[in-house]
């Protein structure tokens, strides 16, 4: 029984993750996504949303612009593009918050249901961003050790290059045990 529920939940939060999008620099639903895992057709959301106006400010929710739309249309090859080109208005995009509060405002079973998930899969999101984030800090700072490193060795071998270019200085003195005949014979 175990089994079967964290299986179930696995398969609904890769569900929600495929669509999440990122518009404005933030992580949305767009309002037939969101309606689709709670159940409910994209205006009885919509119309739940409108009628409770108040509990969506605009970094809960906001509208497409024009530009958003043509972009969000044009980008999606897989999808239903017959359902795409129908609509009138761009859709809404429900941020983390604004997920919640549909699922509040909508008030079914599913909905609540649905909206564990999509938080989930928000946190899923926001936890592998984080990772990403750590890792490309690690290697700034490798970048810069090993820069500091190149520096090093440059520097190295400027010396031996000066030290190996340097002319010899004066008559070289012989090595070893030198007899006085051999002293001046030179």
């Amino acid at each position: 029984m175990g089994r079967d529920n964290a299986d179930e939940r696995s398969v609904a939060l890769a569900h929600i993750d495929n669509r999440i999008l990122l518009i404005r620099d933030r992580k949305v639903l767009l309002d037939a996504d969101l309606a689709a895992l709670y159940g409910v057709q994209t205006r009885v959301l919509n119309q739940a949303v409108k009628r409770n106006r108040e509990r969506f400010p605009a970094d809960f929710m906001f509208r497409l612009s024009a530009k958003e739309f043509s972009i969000w249309r044009s980008q999606s090859v897989i999808s239903n593009s017959a359902a795409k080109m129908a609509l009138r208005r761009p859709p809404f995009a429900f941020t983390e918050h604004g997920a919640l509060m549909a699922a509040t405002v909508l008030n079914s079973p599913r909905a609540i249901q649905a909206s564990l998930y999509v938080v989930r899969a928000f946190i899923r999101l926001r936890d592998f961003l984080a990772s990403h984030a750590d890792i490309a800090r690690t290697l700034v700072e490798h970048g810069k050790k090993l820069a500091g490193h190149d520096a090093a060795i440059i520097e190295l071998m400027d010396a031996v290059r000066r030290h190996m270019a340097a002319p010899a200085e004066g008559k070289r003195r012989p090595i070893g045990f030198v007899t006085p005949s051999a002293a001046g014979t030179d």
